[in-house]
């Protein structure tokens, strides 16, 4: 397939926040015409992390989301402190935050980049074996529920659309492909 030349001819910044901006890219097509693109730049990178407990059952944490009015069942994950901090620290951070355990040796699953028609996120995802059990360290605002579930029963909830974090889903079904199949 030919690659046409798209270009970006302005990017203007309509909102800033905490974590994420929001442009109004102006792109120019191959045929000379000037569209108007919606841009999300995630500034720092995230990275999730997969617990696998000794019984072989995934930690998971069911946090509410506010861009889907509901609560959901997702990996551990956050971004991170800074655009330098290593992913792996990143993870191994979270992963004592919200689980209270932490793990000494992380094993890199996959990078993933969550939705790139309009957003740069980036998500390198960890597994974390020989969970040592620590101390549940929550963010200001944030409340966590834990669950454990097998594997079989994770792949079941992604069939059935009850798991659709896009992060969740490829962790689940690459740690599946690496170690199950």
């Amino acid at each position: 397939m030919k690659q046409h030349l798209i270009k970006r001819v302005n990017r203007v910044l309509e909102h800033q926040g905490s974590i994420l901006d929001i442009y109004s890219d102006y792109m120019e097509l191959p045929d000379g015409k000037i569209e108007k693109w919606d841009y999300v730049e995630h500034r720092k990178g995230a990275a999730a992390v997969l617990p696998v407990l000794p019984n072989g059952k995934i930690l998971m944490v069911r946090q509410y989301r506010n861009a889907l009015s509901r609560f959901t069942l997702e990996i551990p994950a956050g971004a991170r402190d800074s655009v330098t901090e290593p992913t792996v620290e990143c993870a191994s951070r979270e992963l004592e935050e919200e689980t209270g355990y932490r793990c000494d040796n992380l094993e890199f699953l996959l990078s993933l980049r969550t939705t790139v028609a309009f957003c740069n996120e980036m998500i390198d995802v960890y597994v974390a074996r020989e969970l040592i059990p620590s101390k549940q360290h929550l963010d200001e605002g944030e409340f966590i529920e834990l669950e454990e579930h097998s594997l079989e029963e994770l792949c079941q909830l992604v069939y059935q659309g009850i798991i659709q974090d896009s992060k969740t889903v490829a962790a689940i079904m690459a740690y599946k492909n690496k170690y199950h199949s």
